[in-house]
């Protein structure tokens, strides 16, 4: 993954040629301008071309883009952002850090006693179902029927 500076010079080498296929397609499709006295023969006989959804679609491509390229620079650090804010804010994320580290433990020790909890009454269970079967021998056990 390529970091924001990155992200965000191809977001706006994507808006540059975006703008200039843009520009390109639509020249290419609009009507030729008239010229006093002039007549040319090019482009009269080919079919109009549909410049309107030429228009949005690189309408909505650029708009896209743009908003890609807005929330990369809001990403970026601002320049009041100092070292010692930045220290500040690490020493914050780490305490976050430890105090969701501690909950995660005690989750998992939950997690083990109860486990061992289950662990313990699934053995309870099978030895009764072994002291059932071994009290009736005459009963058939279910792989014998």
């Amino acid at each position: 993954m390529a970091d924001r500076l990155t992200q965000l010079q191809d977001a706006v080498n994507s808006l540059a040629d975006q703008f200039c296929n843009a520009i390109g397609v639509l020249q290419q499709c609009a009507p030729p301008a008239s010229f006093s006295n002039i007549q040319t023969a090019i482009n009269k006989d080919q079919p109009a071309n549909p410049t309107e959804e030429y228009a949005q679609l690189f309408a909505a491509l650029i708009a896209r883009t743009a908003k890609d390229v807005d929330v990369l620079i809001d990403s970026l650090p601002s320049e009041e952002s100092t070292a010692a804010l930045q220290a500040a804010s690490l020493r914050q994320l780490e305490e976050e850090n430890h105090e969701a580290a501690a909950r995660l433990e005690e989750v998992v020790y939950r997690g083990d006693l109860l486990l061992e909890k289950i662990q313990n009454a699934l053995a309870d269970i099978a030895q009764s179902q072994l002291r059932t079967r071994n009290a009736a021998p005459g009963l058939p056990s279910p792989a014998e029927s």
